[in-house]
């Protein structure tokens, strides 16, 4: 039972940084299908509410101290601009697990002015939507879908 709840830790963990390790570590590690959809969703929100509600905290006393301050205007930050003039709040949280880390869009959405509701909301759904996606697509093809995201 520990090592099955150690295990389950350690997935939630990695999807904070990463999404796509949720569902494909629950394959992996022999999680039923909805486990797997529910680890991923927990992870990724972990991560969203940790950013949503301390995101300003964590970047004025932690980022700058770790990486000092950067440039504003640098290519990256003009990408997310991009992005959020053409999609908007619902379209950034809808590809945030596609093209950006839960931090990543959750910080996006924050900066951007979304209220602290609405990004929840937001990626709440899209963390529904795209963990049950990719648990269902990897479960069902298994072993040939699983070489696709191990490359």
């Amino acid at each position: 039972m520990e090592e099955l709840v150690l295990k389950a830790l350690t997935i939630i963990l990695l999807t904070m940084l990463k999404f796509i390790f949720g569902p494909t570590l629950g394959y992996a590690g022999g999680f039923s299908l909805l486990s797997t959809i529910l680890i991923t969703i927990v992870g990724m929100m972990c991560s969203v509410l940790l950013f949503t509600f301390l995101g300003k905290i964590l970047r004025e006393k932690v980022l700058v101290k770790l990486f000092g301050s950067r440039k504003k205007f640098t290519k990256r930050n003009r990408r997310f601009v991009a992005i959020w003039k053409k999609y908007g709040l619902p379209g950034v949280a809808f590809l945030t697990p596609l093209l950006l880390t839960p931090i990543g869009g959750t910080l996006l959405l924050a900066s951007f002015g979304s209220s602290k509701r609405e990004i929840v909301i937001s990626m709440f759904l899209s963390a529904v939507f795209w963990s049950s996606f990719f648990s269902i697509l990897i479960y069902t093809l298994g072993p040939e879908v699983m070489s696709i995201f191990s490359r």
